[in-house]
């Protein structure tokens, strides 16, 4: 209990950044989107190199920006 009255409550208390959350989800949506409209125009081939390409890079970057704007001094329980 002593712990509470010194808790920082501006911190997220998950851990990662919500902002974070919000451009995953919008990542998805876009990749998805991408990924259809490479496969109605271009075939199955086209859709999966989109998929190959993008993928990997938007998890890279998403968690770049994740470990840059976590909170290091009060981490989640």
């Amino acid at each position: 209990m002593h712990g509470a009255m010194s808790e920082n409550l501006e911190r997220q208390p998950d851990g990662v950044p919500h902002d974070i959350v919000w451009r995953v989800v919008f990542a998805t949506c876009a990749l998805a989107a991408i990924s259809l409209l490479a496969l109605e125009a271009a075939g199955w081939m086209m859709a999966v190199i989109v998929a190959v390409l993008a993928l990997p890079l938007t998890v890279a970057l998403l968690q770049r920006k994740s470990d840059r704007e976590r909170d290091h001094i009060h981490p989640a329980r």
